[in-house]
């Protein structure tokens, strides 16, 4: 058997464990797409909404990505173009719900964003197959420029990014948050990363407090989030990190050179001077793998505390972690408490065994794994080599892509969008 045919029974056999139900959620129930899993992954997005044509490349306008976005009602956002979307620092932002953005109806190369991120701040997204390439837009350090793709705000539930591409980021790579002392229905809630590549989060760059590198802030009282089957690499902290009175899942990622921290777990109490800081996050850790690289402190575990006199709850399960010569790392510092039963865990989801994470995720996680962009072929490859390392600029590993841009007009069916949909994200997949 190939090692391609292998994967690709792993990857199978990976999907059908991940659709079977042991709960409210069974799989005869419309899901955001077909054996979708996790937090807020039962969403409608864009259903049986009206169909909008991106149909160039601008920022802005008749036909762009951004009008798309903010149009009204229930939507399905497809492309009839490839190519580079330079947004010069001016972020996307979702504000209308019900939407659903599919990167997979994009012709070869797909779509890159680049100068900027994207704001998810309403409820009922998913996205699929898209690439962010946020960087430091030729900013000098400290600017005070701090881009990323977030989940943020109490309207921010029931959303679901799955297989795309974040890397470059000022301020994080990818996060979910909300306001840091407003309580759990005033945050971003019920919600689900999975099968990204989330990485090298730029670390002496343009963020406004300096020397950055993050790839996941899971902020203060957000509630249920999955994060499932990401490749994180080269962030130097929040692989992801999950603050006070977060709950959620941490299950099947592969972890690549943090530098300070990999899945970092509590509250940050200079945050909360003068204030009762919230209790403890409750966060289920199931089937990861870490691997240091060239920056990784030197023992660095697994999971570790925040901070200082910092406690966390998990549960702790099937996770592997090796030091940058292959052997054996620590899993996690005392600081922990151990639960012995899973504080959350979604509907439906069935673990990989970590021995099987890393080139399930090396295989499939990404935007358009089937056809990666330079960037994400670079990532993927340096991992396999044990190469790579944290980044000060886009410059450091070549700068922002070029590619030719592309068009095609799609043929879209009059029934089963859904399939439709799903057929293409699987071509690529």
């Amino acid at each position: 058997m190939s090692v391609w045919l292998a994967a690709l029974v792993i990857a199978v056999q990976c999907n059908a464990s991940l659709a079977q139900s042991n709960g409210a959620n069974t799989p005869q129930e419309p899901r955001a797409f077909p054996g979708a899993v996790g937090f807020g992954s039962e969403t409608s997005a864009g259903r049986g909404g009206r169909i909008i044509r991106v149909t160039n490349l601008d920022s802005r306008g008749s036909g762009s990505l951004r009008a798309a976005i903010e149009a009204d009602g229930p939507r399905i956002v497809v492309f009839e173009v490839g190519g580079l979307i330079d947004l010069d620092k001016a972020d996307l932002r979702i504000r209308n719900p019900f939407i659903t953005i599919a990167g997979q109806t994009a012709p070869t190369p797909g779509i890159t964003i680049i100068r900027g991120g994207m704001k998810l701040q309403t409820h009922d997204i998913l996205m699929q197959h898209m690439r962010f390439r946020m960087g430091d837009a030729g900013l000098p350090k400290k600017y005070g420029y701090e881009s990323d793709v977030s989940v943020e705000s109490g309207n921010a539930w029931n959303v679901v990014v799955d297989h795309c591409s974040m890397s470059w980021g000022t301020d994080e790579n990818l996060s979910v948050s909300g306001p840091l002392d407003q309580g759990p229905n005033n945050t971003a809630h019920r919600v689900t990363l999975s099968n990204n590549i989330i990485a090298e989060g730029l670390w002496d760059s343009a963020h406004g407090k300096g020397k950055h590198s993050m790839g996941s802030l899971i902020h203060d009282n957000v509630q249920d989030v999955a994060i499932i089957g990401n490749l994180y690499a080269h962030n130097n902290d929040r692989n992801p990190y999950m603050k006070s009175n977060t709950t959620g899942v941490v299950v099947n990622n592969l972890i690549y050179n943090p530098g300070n921290c990999a899945i970092c777990l509590g509250g940050y109490p200079p945050e909360w001077v003068g204030r009762e800081m919230p209790p403890p996050p409750r966060i289920t850790v199931v089937g990861n793998v870490l691997q240091h690289g060239s920056n990784t402190r030197k023992g660095l575990p697994l999971i570790r505390h925040s901070n200082t006199g910092v406690t966390a709850d998990a549960y702790v399960e099937d996770n592997l972690a090796f030091d940058a010569a292959g052997q054996p790392a620590s899993l996690m510092t005392d600081s922990i408490r151990m639960l012995k039963d899973k504080p959350v865990w979604p509907a439906g989801l069935t673990a990989l065994p970590a021995a099987q994470v890393k080139e399930n995720v090396l295989t499939h996680a990404g935007a358009r794994p089937r056809e990666r962009d330079i960037v994400d072929q670079r990532i993927v490859a340096d991992l396999r080599l044990g190469k790579g390392r944290i980044i000060d600029s886009q410059d450091d590993v070549g700068g922002y892509p070029s590619v030719q841009a592309t068009r095609r007009t799609l043929d879209i069916p009059s029934t089963d969008i859904d399939g439709w949909l799903r057929r293409l994200a699987l071509d690529l997949e």
